[in-house]
């Protein structure tokens, strides 16, 4: 399964500091690759192929780049912690580069949203998302700009919860996922430019 055609890769990364932390939650390890919970890491993906850019340097225990995304320095980061303590990578870097809770921007699945909605939101709880959970916790606060990435719910309540956010996506479900994957890509334009409002009004499903 492939959301894209790999580019070839060209380094843009920058001296100095970024402005942004842009980070996609998932779980590291090919077993876990195209599951619903790595929704962020998969759409981090598609940001890496559109900026020519490669998330290969470990620090903060994450796998990151320095990029500069549309006219913006940003550190691009996949915690490698396992989604539960993605906290403590982002703080990690945030801490680093003293950049405030209120630009670090976070990808992520929701199972509360059908496959295939995007909803931006500019602060919030983690709705029982774990990897939020623990972003909210390390940070002390909840204000930080977030794009949720609908991956649907069980179709029967009573199945195992973890053994659905770590299933992988239906045929079906992919091409859908990667349109709304590449919108929130766009939408982080607005988010960069301080525009979050407009990214609401033009992106949310």
């Amino acid at each position: 399964m492939a959301f894209f055609k790999k580019k070839t890769v060209e380094n843009t990364s920058f001296a100095g500091k970024p402005e942004f932390i842009i980070a996609g939650l998932g779980n590291p390890g090919k077993e876990y690759e195209y599951s619903r919970h790595n929704a962020g890491f998969l759409c981090l993906d598609i940001l890496c192929n559109k900026y020519s850019i490669k998330t290969d340097r470990v620090k903060y225990r994450a796998l990151t780049c320095t990029a500069m995304i549309e006219g913006h320095p940003c550190l691009v980061m996949r915690p490698q912690t396992f989604m539960n303590s993605s906290g403590e990578s982002i703080k990690a870097a945030a801490d680093f580069y003293k950049i405030p809770p209120e630009k670090i921007i976070v990808i992520y699945d929701d199972i509360s949203l059908p496959t295939g909605t995007l909803r931006i939101r500019k602060k919030g709880s983690a709705g029982g998302h774990n990897g939020i959970k623990s972003i909210i916790w390390q940070l002390n606060s909840d204000i930080f700009p977030r794009l949720k990435i609908g991956v649907g719910d069980r179709q029967n309540k009573d199945d195992d919860l973890k053994d659905y956010v770590l299933g992988r996506f239906s045929k079906e479900d992919t091409e859908t996922l990667k349109k709304t994957m590449e919108k929130a890509v766009e939408a982080l334009k607005y988010i960069l430019d301080g525009d979050t409002d407009g990214a609401m009004s033009r992106y949310n499903g």
